[in-house]
């Protein structure tokens, strides 16, 4: 399996690590279905499924409409994605935070508010999307609808000559972004069969113990192979094998029992004639 030049560097049968792999398949088979097994229990019973709501919002910078094109000018856009940024790191401010858990009656700090809130832009747009992430999926709807009650009014307060509005509220949910158990499940199911894998490879490669005498013809092609020795530990139809051995030794003893007592038949009845 690991075999060493006489230039000290090794060369590896990389033929005979697949055989070894595949006659040992079934065990990493057994250990991908175990630590998937694992891995799908695990995220079912220790990890709290999470869920999410979204509305969004409308930026107005003030801007006005070309009457020809009907279409808002490419300075007055740009200016509304430019306010996009602007109007996040108010929603992220400890003052709006603050205001939306007194109006939605949270049990939350503003860092821990903050840490459930994701923003962003949609498609570089004027438009853009508020995330509430939560363990509860009617909390979470009612954290976004909260902030787009809250926001706009904040955004006014500081912002001269802009405005925000609401485009859609926060629907409640069911359905659950994380975990995802089937992710889960095949991750360990990967990881369970690399390991086993690996670990069949370490110890094929550390194995030094001639297996066959095919292995001694084929390393060794120009020593002869004078003589091999039986296995007689394998319980086969060879009459090497200690169980036909017996047989055989049971056959000659009943064998010589039985001309023993024909002799001493024969015997009996010249004596008696």
């Amino acid at each position: 399996m690991l075999k060493k030049n006489a230039d000290n560097s090794y060369e590896i049968d990389l033929i005979a690590l697949f055989k070894a792999l595949w006659k040992r398949v079934w065990i990493i088979i057994v250990c991908a279905f175990i630590v998937g097994a694992a891995f799908f229990a695990y995220a079912k019973l220790r990890i709290v499924p999470r869920y999410s709501s979204s509305t969004m919002l409308y930026v107005n910078n003030g801007g006005t409409i070309d009457i020809k094109s009907y279409k808002i000018s490419a300075a007055d856009l740009s200016t509304a994605q430019s306010l996009v940024s602007t109007y996040i790191v108010i929603l992220y401010s400890r003052s709006c935070l603050n205001q939306v858990i007194a109006e939605a009656g949270l049990d939350y700090s503003y860092g821990q508010l903050g840490s459930m809130i994701s923003a962003s832009a949609v498609d570089e747009t004027e438009i853009f999307q508020i995330t509430v992430t939560s363990t509860n999926p009617d909390e979470a709807a009612l954290i976004a609808n909260t902030i787009a009650e809250v926001l706009p009014e904040k955004i006014s307060d500081i912002v001269d000559g802009s405005s925000v509005r609401v485009v859609d509220y926060a629907v409640v949910s069911r359905g659950r972004i994380s975990p995802n158990y089937s992710r889960y499940a095949i991750l360990g199911a990967v990881i369970g069969a690399v390991v086993s894998a690996i670990i069949i490879i370490i110890f094929q490669l550390l194995d030094d113990i001639i297996h066959s005498d095919e292995y001694i013809t084929e390393t060794y092609p120009d020593i002869p192979l004078l003589a091999t020795i039986p296995d007689l530990t394998r319980h086969n139809r060879s009459a090497y094998s200690y169980g036909n051995k017996n047989k055989i030794a049971r056959g000659y003893e009943d064998a010589y029992r039985s001309a023993v007592a024909d002799d001493k038949f024969s015997k009996n009845n010249g004596g008696a004639k």
